[in-house]
């Protein structure tokens, strides 16, 4: 049996998706109210409880199961903790093999967020499990609200400078948590993860403009002003802050990747920055 925790958000549904595609094995959905989770449900998912501040539940949603997919918590601050109670939940319930969601460039990575998969990969490997770590870019779908932001004041705002994004969309990573852990190679490898061509915001901002027939400039502020905007638009501070380092690290190199691990994976590009902006603009003149 194959289990994915987070199976409610938007990664783990995906997830889900093309494990129905890969395997006719049985999956169990871990989700923290299964109440709100019913329509993940088939003959082939179950859904069951398993909260990663509850440990109790853990144990009980791992009975049985020999694969799990962890995909990292969604509170930054609480992950460590959260993603040690699964991985321990996970070597008493027998479990043999781990594919862990983590981040582009761990561990050598000095993002804010990047300190919570150093320590969970460290975890992995302590834990004595077989295990797959997914070295996650960038995902395309953070890049939405820049492009709602660019149309509404007619600039692109980062703080990268020509620092490039090897992004990929949601649907890319998630078909190739679902290869992985649904795969006859359980044994303990990483992958570097990330679509190609990698891209920088002023790039950005040019195909924006091509796709959109407006004309979208780039402007590149330093961290702390393009924190201080992020918190402006509505973000909370320790967001904001993240979000801000993350485009430092990205003018360092940290989240670009001249591997080609996702493409192997998947079997096909990962979805094109062409092709985002396209599905986004599509999808923003359907809701004016």
């Amino acid at each position: 049996m194959i289990a994915v925790t987070g199976a409610n958000g938007q990664l783990g549904r995906l997830v889900l998706k093309h494990l129905a595609i890969q395997t006719s094995e049985q999956v169990r959905a871990l989700v923290r109210t299964p109440a709100k989770g019913q329509d993940i449900a088939s003959e082939q998912i179950s859904v069951v409880k398993g909260d990663y501040d509850d440990p109790a539940s853990l144990a009980a949603a791992l009975s049985g199961v020999e694969r799990l997919v962890v995909i990292s918590g969604s509170e930054v601050g609480k992950r460590v903790p959260q993603h040690a109670a699964i991985i321990d939940a996970a070597k008493a319930a027998g479990v043999q093999f781990i594919v862990y969601t983590s981040l582009l460039n761990v561990p050598q990575s000095s993002l804010i967020l990047g300190a919570e998969h150093i320590e969970t990969e460290k975890l992995l490997v302590e834990s004595g499990i077989a295990h797959a770590i997914l070295r996650n870019g960038w995902y395309l779908e953070n890049f939405a609200g820049t492009v709602a932001a660019a149309l509404a004041h007619g600039a692109v705002i980062g703080a990268s400078g020509d620092g490039k994004f090897s992004a990929a969309g949601r649907e890319d990573y998630a078909e190739a948590a679902a290869r992985v852990v649904a795969g006859t190679d359980l044994s303990t490898r990483s992958f570097d993860l990330g679509g190609t061509p990698a891209f920088t915001r002023r790039e950005f901002a040019e195909e924006l403009s091509r796709l959109s027939g407006r004309l979208i400039a780039y402007n590149n502020l330093d961290e702390t002003a393009y924190a201080e905007m992020l918190v402006q638009a509505g973000l909370p501070e320790g967001l904001a802050k993240a979000l801000a380092d993350a485009d430092r690290g990205a003018e360092a190199g940290e989240l670009e990747t001249a591997s080609t691990d996702l493409e192997k994976l998947i079997g096909r590009p990962a979805k094109s920055l062409r092709s985002f902006i396209e599905e986004t603009l599509a999808t923003s003149e359907r809701t004016v």
